[in-house]
């Protein structure tokens, strides 16, 4: 995801720059819970919810990659990942969620990672990387603001 958010065509830069900030915050989260608790992460994350606080940035900066990608390509598995995501991670924060329901969500996140995952290493890189010269143009536009 890291270098996803580094090379990805977000015309907006501070959306960009909020991902990124986002993955980093998350990252650090689950760096800092990593060498702080015996536990293996994930399941520290599953029994003390309140983490998602914190390493949650990291699934902010994942939807706004899947809703991204709805976005310019209209792929229907990531229509479905931009409410999914955070649907389940709040309610699990929140504890509204059954442990059944939970797992039958997680099942379908996973099936529709899946699904993006291979459609996105099959994509031809052209679409993909986007026109480059609007980033010329929006920093020409911002250069000659500045000046």
């Amino acid at each position: 995801m890291g270098i996803s958010l580094i090379t990805i065509h977000i015309y907006l830069l501070p959306l960009h720059r909020f991902l990124q900030l986002c993955r980093g915050i998350g990252t650090l989260s689950a760096i800092i819970l990593s060498v702080s608790f015996q536990d293996p992460l994930a399941l520290y994350i599953y029994q003390n919810p309140l983490t998602l606080l914190g390493i949650g940035f990291i699934f902010v900066a994942l939807t706004g990659i899947y809703f991204k990608e709805a976005f310019c390509f209209n792929r229907l598995e990531t229509k479905l990942l931009t409410p999914l995501v955070p649907m389940v991670l709040l309610g699990h924060l929140f504890g509204v969620l059954s442990v059944g329901i939970e797992q039958a969500l997680l099942g379908i996140w996973a099936g529709l990672f899946i699904i993006f995952a291979l459609r996105k290493s099959v994509q031809p890189l052209i679409p993909d990387i986007g026109d480059k010269s609007v980033f010329t143009y929006l920093k020409q536009q911002r250069s000659a603001s500045v000046s």
